[in-house]
């Protein structure tokens, strides 16, 4: 496993950082291009959606993409 890479993100015009493993960049990059949204796009519908830790919730929107695919 990789360690985590941090990268600014906008959300609703405020910039911020996450820290995911390059894994996790990938699919978020790979699913925002099939859906047509950019990838901040892609996290501020995570972002709206979410309970806790913004990380940890892009890393559970990637795990159930990819279960929705099977």
């Amino acid at each position: 496993m990789t360690a985590p890479a941090k990268r600014s993100v906008t959300i609703a015009g405020h910039r911020t950082s996450v820290s995911l493993e390059a894994p996790f960049w990938d699919a978020l990059k790979e699913i925002a291009t099939a859906r047509g949204l950019s990838l901040n796009d892609l996290i501020a519908e995570v972002d709206r959606s979410r309970a806790g830790n913004l990380s940890s919730a892009l890393r559970l929107f990637v795990l159930a993409v990819l279960r929705e695919r099977r």
